[in-house]
């Protein structure tokens, strides 16, 4: 079930899924540590003598954030119950603390006894062996924990002369085991059973009674302290019942709204709803960033069921494109991070391996070192080139020489030297990489015009160093790059650039005649221009050969891509629709508009985004193309990005219209 609503602070976040279960509780980094491993913490209330746990059919929820903030909103109409609950989430921006206040409305004429159940399915460091579970009665709290991971739940109920804190009922217990679903179980007939202590498979389930009078409401309060150690977790509870949950609440809504807050945005003609949607992205991006400087790309770990791993990875090309956004929403400290982290990780020899955990560690891979009898580099060479390209995006917007001046020998001299030497001498082009779908090995568009741009990138920094004879080596290896490029990439055959070019047994090159939208490298990262009319052929064949002609619409990445398949309808559907795809077709209209007039295209493909998107504003990885559910990860980090960068690109062109527009004005005055 898709994510929705992440919450985070940069090292705790937490997911939900669509019923409103927290599902993911990674810390002490973002992407790494998750210690529900997946699993369903359920909610749940009885009253009147019913039980109902909020992922049964028969509710009615509203899931979204509140406004410019992260802090969630939800509504909850549990079936045949004339009551609704209002909650809010949050992680505080400061502590490793999860908070939930709910709201009880009893708009009808009796009162009502309330009893809201809590359960806690931990499975720490990834695992459910060897975790402790115990009922503290001095703080009236359960504590899980296991090494250097401790979690404390509490509850709280308003009063008028402030809040009450400790758990009503409680019960610690054995699951996954001889047959045991959990204490969850228990509390379904509105009594727990009051055990103390398990270990080894351990749940525990928490009440809080709250008191709802006849048309009025009732306030409780759910927490979870995340620390180190004993110490820590209740010196979090201490601060909760110190400042009252509301204060620590209201704080970091605060503290969020003014994170997203410009004065100088102007979104032209957007609409509400993209506008909307371009604000909650950048605070989505936030959510999937590590405070060491990590940009990850999801953390949905439904995905595992696909292939047995996660998304919860820096993969250096999606933190490179995922910086350009923040670079032009005006983020420094965030990409100044993830440069760092570049920096730490990069190898000896200047390229970037596949993907990296979040504490910097080497992630998990299936690109082999060995192949036909030989070494093969098991990299994908845009990813290197990137980091550059995004570097120099973030160096032109905010000339922070004393920043650069670190990274300028060991990260970009470094990689630049690899990509000018990581090449085939007789075409001038990369040698063969993995693709950034990571599903073939070739000489691809995207990573031809990614390392030419890395390459213009290191020039850049290499002149502006005063480095001039350096300057001038990458800019003739770019060269050399775009002359084979055009050699080999354009095929007049297909009449249009090739996603792929590989070499035959003869020694001649063979284009690939599949249409895939990552041809758009070419002119995004400056090969060739957006107007250029063999960009244009190519770009016409992506909009009608990939463009998904049943009732959702979007761009596919390529013909029959069978990643989360749904339809065998190849001529009609030739693969799921995906976000980025979809916005890089806007981001090319964007690219050669001359009007203002000229821009629907691209406010169309916006509009159809914020459309596609969840009520929360989350993006997935891909939609279903017959129902527009979100399949494969949820949210991606990468989507989000690219609307980020869409809405920036036409903010940009509209400002730059209107001037010219005034220009021609005045002169016709």
């Amino acid at each position: 079930m898709a994510r929705d609503i992440p919450l985070s602070n940069g090292s705790l976040l937490v997911n939900f899924d669509q019923s409103y279960q927290l599902r993911d509780l990674y810390w002490p980094h973002v992407g790494q540590e998750n210690h529900t491993a997946g699993h369903p913490f359920h909610f749940g209330l009885w009253v009147d003598g019913q039980f109902h746990w909020v992922d049964e059919e028969g509710w009615q929820r509203e899931m979204e954030y509140d406004h410019d903030t992260l802090v969630s909103r939800v509504t909850l109409h549990p079936p045949g119950l004339p009551l609704w609950l209002a909650c809010e989430d949050v992680v505080d921006f400061h502590e490793n603390l999860y908070l939930r206040k709910i709201v009880v409305n009893n708009p009808s004429d009796r009162d009502r006894d309330v009893r809201l159940f809590f359960a806690q399915d931990f499975h720490i460091r990834g695992s459910e062996l060897g975790d402790s579970a115990y009922y503290e009665s001095e703080r009236q709290a359960v504590f899980h924990y296991k090494g250097k991971r401790w979690f404390m739940i509490n509850t709280a109920r308003e009063r008028p002369e402030g809040p009450t804190i400790g758990v009503d009922q409680w019960a610690v217990g054995i699951k996954e085991a001889a047959g045991k679903e959990g204490t969850w179980r228990d509390a379904e007939d509105g009594q727990l059973s009051g055990n103390a202590v398990a270990q080894g498979s351990v749940d525990s389930c928490v009440a809080l009674h709250l008191f709802a009078p006849a048309g009025g409401r009732a306030t409780g309060w759910y927490w979870i302290a995340v620390g180190e150690d004993f110490s820590e977790v209740t010196r979090i509870n201490r601060a909760v019942r110190e400042k009252g949950p509301a204060t620590l609440l209201k704080r970091t809504r605060d503290y969020w709204t003014l994170w997203l807050a410009r004065d100088d945005d102007d979104f032209g003609a957007l609409s509400e709803a993209v506008c909307d949607l371009y604000r909650r992205s950048l605070l989505i991006l936030r959510a999937q960033i590590d405070n060491g400087g990590a940009i990850i790309a999801a953390n949905d770990f439904d995905v595992t069921h696909y292939a047995r791993d996660t998304y919860s990875y820096m993969w250096p090309r999606d933190g490179a494109l995922v910086a350009a956004a923040l670079v032009e929403a005006g983020y420094s400290d965030i990409t100044r991070r993830f440069f760092d982290f570049c920096h730490q990780v990069i190898t000896d020899e200047g390229y970037m391996l596949h993907k990296f955990n979040p504490d910097g560690s080497l992630a998990s891979s299936w690109h082999g070192w060995y192949h036909d009898g030989r070494k093969e580099l098991p990299v994908q060479e845009d990813e290197t080139a990137l980091v550059l390209w995004s570097l120099w995006r973030h160096f032109t917007r905010f000339r922070d020489v004393e920043f650069i001046k670190p990274h300028y020998r060991g990260l970009i001299i470094r990689a630049a030297d690899w990509l000018a030497s990581y090449r085939d001498l007789a075409t001038g082009l990369p040698l063969p990489s993995w693709d950034l779908w990571e599903e073939r090995r070739g000489v691809f568009a995207w990573t031809v015009a990614a390392t030419w741009a890395g390459l213009q990138a290191a020039a850049n920094f290499a002149a502006a160093f005063g480095e001039l004879d350096l300057a001038a080596h990458y800019r003739s290896a770019a060269d050399e790059i775009r002359a084979g490029a055009e050699a080999h990439l354009w095929s007049i055959g297909l009449g249009r650039f090739a996603c792929m070019v590989s070499q035959r047994q003869d020694g001649g090159w063979e284009a690939s005649p599949t249409v895939d939208a990552s041809v758009i490298g070419l002119w995004y990262f400056g090969l060739f221009a957006p107007d250029d009319p063999r960009i244009v052929a190519t770009m016409k064949d992506v909009k009608d050969r990939l463009w998904v002609k049943a009732s959702v619409g979007g761009v596919a990445r390529y013909e029959n891509d069978a990643y989360y398949q749904v339809s065998q309808d190849i001529a009609n559907v030739p693969g799921n629709p995906w976000f980025i795809c979809t916005l890089w077709l806007a981001q090319w209209y964007i690219a050669g508009v001359k009007t203002e007039a000229d821009l629907e295209p691209a406010l169309q493909i916006l509009e159809w985004t914020a459309a596609h998107a969840l009520r929360s504003g989350v993006m997935a990885e891909q939609l279903h193309p017959y129902t527009g559910d979100p399949l494969s990860a949820s949210p991606l980090t990468w989507s989000h990005a690219t609307l980020v960068l869409t809405v920036r690109e036409y903010m940009t062109r509209w400002a730059n219209l209107r001037k010219e527009n005034t220009g021609q004005t005045k002169q016709g005055g």
